[in-house]
């Protein structure tokens, strides 16, 4: 469907907000534009590597790279969105100061610095890129995550590490346990909040669990709307577990984990690969006990790697929404 067009005589296209970060909130967005012309990206802004964490380091400022993420999956399928897509996501490569550095992140900060207002910024690059809905980030300050690790020193694998910093919690050697946040409370972007209390579906997942996801339930505000709203929430399962954060997953562990860190929190729809959730007994039961159902479809890609297909995705986003 053209999600630029709506027909009168179709339902309301639904008013979906998706959180995450990084390349799990890609695929999620990048199907959802397919699904609906309502979409709001509430962004993890806990990023402190590569280009976001230098720029985070040298100026202050929010990591840009989960929102440029983000932008550029809502472009469209024209040749304005590809063009525009590519231009963003381009890294500069040289032997200078430039190096690594991407060129949305440095236009995101640009308009961050001439405006003063973090949101107003992303809204005039979602204007100039035609995004297909709004990138806003969770929080209105940079966060830094700190994991409670077991098993970083192999000799002594049932001990309890601390770990601080996004990059080091997602590359960590031992298995993430639990994560907090510094600031302790951090305050939550009041769009981010409006927006989900606003939504007709809030969408987890895909992506880096315990960096990407879950540090949205740990804002209180946008936790408390998280739990309050009236919106349906679907989780969407990862296709395969990601070293560190998530090594020996079973489909039913990131249902535990987020009900370990959000306890209140219903959830409505699990929605799982086929080729990857295999037995459906446990997680269906697991996603009973939140108060949600299980639906099994084909959306990973066809060459075996771990990834979304965006139509297939598409299609079962579809499918939820409207049943």
């Amino acid at each position: 469907m053209d999600p630029g067009r709506h027909d009168p005589a179709e339902p309301t296209p639904p008013r979906v907000v998706a959180l995450g970060g990084g390349h799990g909130l890609h695929a999620s967005l990048s199907a959802l534009r397919r699904v609906t012309t309502d979409i709001t990206a509430v962004v993890t802004v806990a990023d402190d590597g590569g280009s976001s964490g230098r720029l985070r380091r040298e100026l202050g400022v929010l990591p840009p790279g989960d929102l440029r993420m983000a932008l550029a999956a809502l472009c469209g399928d024209d040749e304005w969105g590809h063009t525009w897509s590519e231009v963003i996501q381009h890294r500069f490569r040289s032997e200078g100061e430039l190096h690594g550095h991407a060129v949305g992140n440095l236009l995101i900060v640009a308009l961050w610095e001439l405006l003063g207002d973090s949101v107003a910024g992303l809204d005039w690059v979602g204007q100039l890129l035609g995004a297909h809905g709004r990138v806003l980030p969770m929080s209105s300050v940079p966060l830094d995550i700190v994991a409670e690790v077991e098993g970083v020193d192999p000799a002594r694998p049932y001990d309890l590490t601390t770990v601080r910093g996004q990059v080091a919690c997602a590359s960590t050697r031992g298995r993430v346990r639990s994560i907090s946040l510094v600031p302790e409370e951090p305050p939550a972007s009041p769009q981010a909040v409006k927006a989900v209390r606003e939504a007709d579906w809030v969408v987890f997942g895909p992506g880096s669990w315990f960096t990407s996801v879950l540090p949205h339930l740990l804002v209180p505000d946008l936790a408390r709307a998280l739990v309050e709203t009236k919106a349906r929430r679907l989780v969407t399962l990862n296709l395969s577990p990601q070293k560190g954060e998530t090594d020996n997953f079973r489909p039913e562990t990131y249902l535990e984990v987020l009900a370990e860190h959000a306890p209140h929190l219903g959830i409505d729809v699990v929605l799982a690969d086929s080729g990857v959730v295999g037995d459906t007994s446990r997680v269906g039961e697991v996603a009973k006990e939140m108060g949600g159902r299980l639906v099994v479809q084909d959306v990973a890609v066809g060459d075996g790697s771990p990834r979304h297909d965006p139509d297939l995705l598409a299609a079962a986003f579809d499918e939820v929404f409207r049943g």
